[in-house]
């Protein structure tokens, strides 16, 4: 059966410059804080304090421990 309405997803894309791989490339929109840089993969979190500026997005996990996701490897650093 198909759907009559299915669903529509739109994604914001931007321009600047990945604070992890240090160039200037597209940046697309997960959420409307999150970007993930299309050169390397890095997932970076918006600031915005007079100017937009970027920034590596850290996790934590639930002991409290702070990692960052190795893309290759899939494994904690």
């Amino acid at each position: 059966m198909t759907e009559k309405n299915p669903p529509r997803f739109s994604a914001e894309i931007v321009q600047g410059k990945c604070p992890t791989c240090v160039a200037h490339t597209m940046l697309v929109g997960i959420t409307h804080d999150f970007y993930r840089c299309m050169n390397c993969g890095s997932d970076l979190q918006q600031h915005i304090n007079g100017k937009i500026s970027y920034l590596p997005a850290i996790t934590r996990t639930p002991e409290g421990e702070p990692f960052i996701r190795e893309w290759a490897r899939d494994e904690k650093i």
